[in-house]
Parts: C-alpha cells; structure tokens; sequence
C-alpha cells in the first residue's frame, strides 16, 4: 500500500490564500525589534488615531510593519497593534492559526469590526496580550469575527476568521481603540490579573530577549 501524503496547511495572507509561505512573514527580514508598550502607558489606553491617507504607500508605514512583523515574532505573539510599539496609529499586525490549523498572516491599517451576528455564538476562552505580560484570564469573544480596513498601499482588506483567529481580529481591533482586554473583565478579574502581571513580567522579558537573540537580532 503506498504511504499516504500529508496535507499541507492552508495559508491566507491578507485574507486570500497562498500555495507557499516562509516561516515568518517576509517583513520581519528588514525589521528592527521595538519595546513593547506594557498596560498603564497613555497610549495604551486611548483611541489611537487613523493611519492619514498621506502615509498609504509610504516607505515610513512599510517600516513600521517591518518593525511590528519582528517585534511580534521576537515576543511570540500572534498579533500586534500599533499602540503596542507606542505609536499612535489604527493598525496592526497578525500571524496567527485558526482552530482548524489554518494560517492567517497579514495587516489591517484603520480596522473596523463588523457587528456580530445574533446567531453567532459567543466563546469563552483564556486570552493574553503582550502588552500585559505573563498571565491570561477567561474572555467571551464572538466565535466568528470580520475585519475591514485597507493595506499599507490603501488597498481594500477584508478579513474573516473563526475561533482563535476571530479572537487575535477582535482582540487587535480592539487595541486600535484603547482597548485592552483586561478592560473587559470583571474588576476582581482584572486585579487578579494585574497582580499577576508583576509577578511574571521580568521573566516574560526575560524570554523575549532571548527570543530575539535566537533570531539573530538585537534585542529591544
């Protein structure tokens, strides 16, 4: 009997699909690693503000997804906003599975989320964020999510996921809003949370470093 092949998982960048793709995302190769913003810093907690139309195509906003492609990978998260690198910009970054190992990599520039369907279920699921270092904590979030922007060369983007990907979408559009997900929890939850944050960030930080040695670039 011949040996079966394995199927391949898809791969969907910028929300079509793609027979190939490397490891990481080819941004990541030109970028510089940035300090990841932590909860509590201004910029964090505010509506950021839209990405002007004068830097769509622009090689300072191509730099800047670069820096945001890497700084993801060297904290080994799934996806990044742009408040997170402390700049005051609507977008973000993801590469990010959904929960049937599908691979969703690309960038939204000025998101907006649809409003959920009725009919959609809402999951509850432990959720973390780079920004809060360490710790996660049990979040409702809708199990299907659709993302609306445009590209950095201000190209339409639609972008639609299920299970963990809806999460990173919801989690990342949220964030362009100054909104982090401990803002969503109950206060006891989120002081727990927090609490638990201080005990763990050094060793979080600890891990990035030498996450970005491992990829062969200079810490931030």
């Amino acid at each position: 009997m011949s040996e079966q092949s394995t199927p391949v998982p898809a791969v969907f960048v910028q929300g079509r699909e793609v027979s190939d793709y490397p490891d990481m995302a080819p941004e990541a190769a030109r970028g510089r690693v940035l300090r990841v913003t932590v909860t509590g810093e201004e910029v964090l907690h505010r509506v950021n503000a839209d990405v002007p139309e004068e830097m769509l195509g622009g090689a300072e906003l191509s730099r800047l997804l670069d820096d945001m492609f890497l700084t993801m990978y060297a904290a080994e998260g799934v996806g990044l906003a742009g408040n997170q690198v402390g700049v005051d910009l609507r977008l973000f970054v993801y590469d990010c599975p959904d929960d049937d190992g599908v691979r969703h990599v690309g960038h939204v520039i000025n998101p907006v989320l649809d409003e959920r369907d009725v009919s959609d279920a809402v999951v509850v699921e432990n959720e973390g964020c780079l920004s809060v270092p360490g710790p996660h904590a049990e979040l409702g979030r809708a199990e299907r999510a659709t993302v609306r922007g445009v590209d950095k060369d201000g190209n339409a983007v639609v972008v639609s996921g299920s299970g963990y990907f809806a999460r990173c979408l919801q989690h990342e559009t949220d964030h362009t809003f100054g909104r982090l997900y401990v803002d969503r929890l109950s206060k006891r939850e989120r002081k727990r949370v927090l609490k638990k944050m201080n005990e763990m960030s050094d060793s979080v930080f600890a891990r990035r470093v030498e996450r970005a040695r491992e990829l062969g670039v200079e810490p931030a």
